[in-house]
């Protein structure tokens, strides 16, 4: 097709859009979200916390080069050739003893799963939640690139890639390793460490900043039984390759296998701030025995962090839902077709008037502070290290972009979780956000310094940043104000005004 026809369309479908969702938003505007409550632990009440970990194989339908499998990440209309090694959904039961009830937290072996499905799995562990006394369920995908699509965006286009049989059998798997994670808890102690890994990352965008370190969580029983790992490490798992149409968790698999066999522990691993490009580095000519070398190389680390903290048995989060423009039209209209399973919110807001309901969750487990975030975030946005206007891509000033996760926590060791609970694509650095002047969104922009921008095309827009960030600062003011009246009742306290306004408030670069 021509591209000035494209364009073309682009901006009808833009346009139409727009039109509807203001009409629909002026006479039904989505409702206001609530401000969260941060659900305080003051002190401990045990030494002790209980602690569970539950695996489960994602089993596809019969022979999967016979099914509608695709693989995802890298291209479109890749068949499942077959299985290297099976996905898995993995979780960790979390408890402080207390009788607030215990957290969970879910990492899948996927490239990412919408708020949608993940409402669904949550819905279907109601009755657990009931029996358990369960204060919440955190679900995470790893983001590996040699799984089934689990999104859609990776079949055979204008249909969806995903395959509900075998979201059913993840559904199962998360349930069933949730189940196993409560059933094994065991009582013990938990230790916080880092270890840096150098040179094993690349950055495939400026401006150079990751963070190369992996994070452990240890957990030691009292029962002298074998230990978990807890572990967060940013780094695509998509070792494998663009032309792998084997299923694979990537490095992740040979991480948590390594692990095992060299200290019996189970390993539950959690994608940090992957954004921008963060990868592993090509570390053998062949794709499978880097992958290995990878998933190796991190488990030498993870087994060799020395220097520790023991966590207090206390465990405090906050989670706040939010709306965030949606002004990816494309996304949009894929929603519409039911390419992906998204619902839009006509708000009056953004480009389109449209916005998506997702979700940020701050925990803190002891003294280690953790953020879930529900995409892919630019470890800038985290660490700081901004491209300057001189850098940028249309020569925006960094002032143009939100201050860091880390300075808004005001806690250089904040932990992020990415891909948690909701996957919202890219979250792009704003002043260095660029998109395609004929063709936004749909294919890929080159800047005035000859440099491609195609994370934006899988973004829902250039307000996202900002918009997480305003989000977390309201968040932290609500967490500040608790702990500053801890005598308040139930140890709660929740934040002024609406969650949906706009109150504002070892790194390698």
């Amino acid at each position: 097709m021509d591209v000035n026809l494209m364009g073309k369309l682009a901006k009808g479908i833009a346009t139409m859009i727009t039109v509807h969702a203001g009409r629909k938003a002026a006479a039904h505007p989505a409702p206001k979200i609530a401000p969260a409550c941060f659900d305080m632990a003051p002190q401990a009440v045990s030494p002790f916390f209980t602690v569970g970990y539950g695996q489960a194989e994602i089993v596809p339908d019969g022979d999967v080069t016979r099914q509608k499998y695709w693989i995802a990440g890298y291209r479109i209309n890749n068949r499942c050739e077959g299985i290297l090694d099976l996905m898995a959904a993995h979780a960790i039961w979390l408890d402080d003893r207390s009788g607030k009830g215990g957290i969970v937290l879910v990492s899948v072996d996927c490239v990412g799963l919408l708020r949608k499905d993940v409402e669904q799995i949550k819905a279907g562990l109601s009755g657990f939640m009931q029996r358990t006394g369960c204060r919440c369920v955190h679900i995470m995908s790893t983001h590996t690139h040699a799984g089934i699509d689990t999104m859609g965006m990776w079949g055979p286009l204008p249909k969806t890639g995903r395959n509900p049989s075998f979201m059913k059998r993840l559904a199962e798997s998360v349930w069933s390793s949730v189940e196993q994670a409560y059933q094994t808890r065991r009582e013990g102690e938990l230790y916080w460490g880092k270890k840096a890994v150098p040179g094993v990352q690349k950055d495939s965008r400026l401006p150079e900043v990751f963070c190369d370190e992996l994070t452990r969580v240890r957990f030691v029983p009292r029962d002298g039984g074998h230990e978990i790992y807890l572990l967060n490490f940013a780094a695509h798992p998509e070792s494998m390759g663009s032309q792998n149409s084997l299923v694979s968790a990537d490095f992740p698999y040979h991480l948590a296998r390594e692990i095992k066999a060299r200290t019996g522990a189970d390993t539950i691993y959690f994608s940090g701030a992957i954004g921008g490009l963060i990868a592993m580095k090509p570390l053998a000519e062949d794709n499978l025995t880097s992958t290995r070398i990878a998933g190796e190389k991190l488990a030498d680390a993870a087994c060799s962090i020395e220097r520790e903290i023991r966590l207090e048995p206390r465990i405090s989060q906050i989670r706040q839902e939010f709306y965030v423009d949606a002004d990816n039209y494309v996304l949009l209209a894929a929603a519409k077709v039911g390419i992906i399973q998204a619902d839009a919110c006509a708000t009056g807001q953004g480009a389109l008037n449209v916005s998506l309901k997702t979700e940020l969750t701050y925990l803190e487990i002891g003294s280690l502070k953790i953020l879930l975030i529900p995409g892919e975030i630019y470890p800038e946005l985290v660490y700081g290290g901004y491209l300057s206007a001189k850098e940028s891509a249309e020569g925006a000033p960094a002032s143009r972009n939100p201050a860091p996760l880390r300075e808004i926590a005001g806690d250089a060791e904040l932990v992020v979780f990415g891909l948690a609970n909701d996957e919202i694509g890219y979250i792009v650095t704003p002043n260095d956000f660029c998109l395609n002047e004929k063709m936004p969104y749909l294919d890929k922009a080159t800047d005035r310094l000859g440099r491609r921008h195609y994370e934006e095309t899988n973004s829902l827009g250039p307000n996202t940043a900002t918009r997480i960030a305003q989000v977390f600062a309201h968040m932290m003011e609500t967490v500040r104000s608790a702990k500053s009246r801890v005598a308040a009742p139930e140890g709660a306290a929740c934040g002024a005004g609406e969650a949906d306004g706009s109150a504002m408030g070892r790194i390698k670069s």
